[in-house]
């Protein structure tokens, strides 16, 4: 029977996944069209559940109109970033997408873009495959302008109002009236300065206001930010804990505290004891805490917990140079000879050709600018091609910090030195050789001052270091009186994340008389892996005559003069590769010819310190063959 019209019942539903509202019109006559009407409409829902299992995989997010700041920020905050390449049932696809859009205008907030205009597309390519389709998302942005800062209220109250470097922080704070406002900037220099208060003993400070305003009608921002300091605490009390037993006097330690009870409390006075205990080689564990919630009277105690190191270093090495041949190296360290904190060094090098003995005593100074009094005697002995040495050495030292980036040494030096060179073919020297014989007395001031941003790996910085040493002599040695100054520098500036240029300089000059007067230990040299790559060690500068078939060994001169430039390029955290060239001389009275290396490197970040291995050729000669050079340790 044909349903009749008439008057009807009118309603809304919403069906499906994609959350679509029909409109029905349900006439109110006859049950059999009622009937089918209430069919038809379940025919559409289970098509809309149909629809609903179905699945889209997401295959890409593109943005675009922002820079690449921008674009990493939003990235990392879409959700629709962790659907690429999964599937994902309509419904979800459906609120990702309503979604992407608060999350890429909340990703704009802190880049000052506070007005922006999206726009978000998805392109559907079905695929075919179990009905499954691809969509591909386009994000389309329109930054708008950017909010910049109309006021700034940056202020602090309280006892700290008064302190001029806290009075720096304040008005270094960024942004500043008329920039941008950055607010990933605001959160940095807001916790530069609350950071600063607690560094500087401000442990009450509080904010009073914290507040930001943006005006989106007139991009604007208004920053309110202001703390009450409280009073500023002072040095409290400081206690030493050594675990699992006492190895050094806490009287020694004490010594290292350069501040008096009562002074300011300042973070700085326990990062520096830290790092004095660190380099005494003492502790193989250090640790120093403050307690401001256990002060006193204002004071906050200060306690150090200490583990001791193995008393003893043993070292064993095997050596190679084409000076010297094959050798071996001992060495014994006793970190603490006693409770005082006294140090003790042994190491003997003994090669075919060249042999060292070394002892050294250290006692602490570190009352008066924190140092060592230092105790050393050395013997050398060198026998080659061209030389024969014989020198016994003894030093007395007192070192000194000055602060964190210079090193103070003054010492006098005792030097007994014999010494012959093969002028002619001599096959070896024996006691028909001509020895000369010399004996000083001769004081030494040396600085070294170290302004790096890492040590080990210095990316910005400079490093050098200077000597100036000298004495008169008497009687038979009345000719190796002597004055002499020695200067090395490095520079280093990073290029990049991963690059870093090095410039190198070395200068020295001697007075005296002849330099054939005095000992060839205290004479300059040019040449290996320290001054110019692409020679041998000791290689540039006066020679002795040759005789045929010998080489032309390096005498010795009164003065030198070595440049370098370097460019280092690692390709990961570990590995990395250099290009350098190294310019140098010894001489006598004018510069001579210089000599320059050319040269490639490998550099490797070992566990045991930087290594550095090169291969270079002098440029002077085009028989010279190529070098190998190896150095481990820091590059200062």
């Amino acid at each position: 029977m044909p349903c009749a019209s008439g008057v009807a019942e009118h309603g809304a539903f919403t069906i499906g996944a994609h959350g679509r509202r029909y409109a029905v019109a349900m006439p109110a006559s006859p049950p059999a069209c009622r009937l089918s009407l209430l069919l038809r409409l379940s025919l559409m829902s289970l098509s809309s559940l149909s629809a609903a299992a179905m699945a889209a995989e997401v295959v890409d997010v593109r943005i675009d109109g922002l820079d690449e700041a921008m674009t990493a920020n939003v990235r990392e905050t879409l959700s629709l970033q962790d659907a690429i390449g999964k599937e994902v049932s309509e419904p979800r696809l459906e609120y990702l997408l309503r979604a992407a859009e608060d999350e890429t205008r909340a990703a704009l907030e802190p880049f000052g873009r506070y007005s922006p205009e999206i726009r978000i597309e998805e392109t559907r390519i079905e695929d075919g495959r179990d009905g499954t389709g691809r969509v591909s998302v386009a994000i389309s942005v329109i930054p708008g302008p950017a909010v910049t800062v109309r006021s700034a209220t940056v202020a602090i109250a309280g006892e700290a109002a008064e302190d001029r470097y806290l009075d720096e922080d304040v008005e270094a704070f960024q942004p500043q009236v008329g920039e941008v406002f950055d607010h990933g900037v605001y959160e940095t220099s807001k916790a530069r300065i609350t950071r600063r208060l607690a560094e500087r003993g401000y442990f009450d400070a509080e904010f009073i206001a914290r507040r930001v305003e943006v005006t989106r009608a007139e991009a604007a921002a208004d920053i309110d930010l202001r703390w009450e300091s409280g009073l500023r605490y002072a040095m409290g009390p400081v206690e030493f804990a050594q675990t699992p037993k006492p190895a050094i006097r806490e009287s020694v330690l004490d010594q290292l505290i350069y501040w008096e009870r009562g002074d300011y409390y300042h973070q700085g006075r326990l990062d520096r004891l830290r790092q004095s205990l660190v380099n005494l080689d003492y502790f193989s564990r250090v640790e120093v805490e403050s307690h401001p919630e256990r002060a006193v009277d204002g004071e906050v105690p200060v306690t150090v917990k200490l583990t001791p190191a193995p008393r003893s270093v043993y070292t064993v090495g095997l050596s190679y140079g084409t000076d010297s041949g094959f050798g071996i190296g001992l060495g014994l360290e006793r970190r603490y000879l006693n409770s005082r904190g006294h140090k003790g060094e042994a190491r003997l090098d003994w090669g075919e050709r060249r042999k060292t003995a070394t002892l050294q005593h250290r006692i602490p100074a570190f009352a008066w600018r924190e140092g060592w009094y230092t105790t050393r005697v050395q013997f050398y002995d060198e026998q080659t091609d061209y030389i024969d040495t014989r020198r016994s050495e003894l030093v007395f030292s007192r070192s000194g910090r000055y602060d964190r980036r210079l090193n103070l040494v003054a010492s006098v030096h005792a030097l007994r030195e014999r010494w012959a060179y093969a002028y002619s073919d001599l096959a070896r020297f024996d006691a028909a050789t001509l020895y000369r014989e010399t004996t000083l007395v001769y004081p030494s001031i040396s600085a070294e001052y170290i302004d790096v941003d890492d040590r080990f790996q210095p990316r910005r910085g400079f490093g050098g270091s200077a000597v100036l040493r000298g004495g008169l002599a008497s009687g038979e040695d009345a000719r190796s009186a002597f004055g002499q100054l020695h200067v090395q520098a490095s520079w280093f500036q990073g290029l990049g994340e991963r690059s870093r240029l090095i410039v190198r300089g070395e200068a020295g000059s001697t007075f005296t008389g002849e330099v054939v007067d005095i000992p060839p230990t205290l004479r300059f040299y040019a040449g290996g892996d320290r001054s110019v790559r692409g020679y041998a060690w000791r290689e540039i500068g006066p020679r002795i005559p040759a005789a045929p078939g010998r080489t032309a060994y390096a005498l010795g001169a009164r003065n030198a003069l070595v440049g370098s430039v370097e460019f280092e390029q690692y390709f990961n955290d570990t590995w990395g590769a250099a290009v350098f060239v190294d310019s140098g001389s010894a001489f006598d009275d004018t510069p001579d010819r210089f000599r320059t290396g050319v040269g490639v490197g490998l550099r490797w970040r070992s566990p045991v310190g930087p290594l550095r291995l090169d291969v270079a050729r002098g440029l002077d000669d085009p028989d010279t063959s190529f070098t190998l050079h190896l150095n481990l340790g820091a590059d200062l």
